[in-house]
């Protein structure tokens, strides 16, 4: 199985929060990814703590060690779609980052779950059906 994780599962894992564990066991037992957008919001949350570019680093090297796949798609056919989910999503008169769109269209591009925490903004999503695999609340 396969699982494309959003940045909150990972600043989860990396800062030792509830539901470590459990992305932990995902990392090193199954097949996981991450969109380099999503990524970079891990970077940003280590920067705007006012960590040094190191920790930011490490964290990241940690990630690969670990084998999580870092996914740079950008391919025409990736970005409509994420354009696609971002409208599909306000239409519905629901809210969704763009960072997340990245996160979605991923999974989709994948057929895999999509693992976070944000109920907020993917609990609505999942509950209109407006994505069409699982995703999964680790907390």
């Amino acid at each position: 199985m396969t699982f494309v994780l959003d940045a909150c599962a990972i600043i989860a894992y990396l800062r030792g929060e509830i539901g470590a564990d459990y992305v932990e066991n995902l990392i090193l037992d199954e097949k996981c990814m991450v969109h380099a957008v999503n990524l970079c919001e891990v970077y940003y949350d280590c920067l705007f703590r006012g960590e040094a570019n190191d920790i930011a680093d490490e964290f990241v090297e940690r990630l690969e060690k670990m084998g999580i796949e870092l996914r740079e798609d950008m391919d025409r056919n990736f970005w409509k779609m994420i354009a696609s989910y971002k409208t599909r999503i306000k239409q519905a008169s629901l809210s969704v980052s763009l960072a997340d769109c990245f996160v979605l269209s991923l999974a989709d591009r994948e057929k895999a779950t999509l693992i976070t925490s944000d109920r907020r903004e993917f609990g609505p999503i999942y509950e209109n059906g407006l994505f069409p695999y699982e995703i999964r609340f680790f907390r």
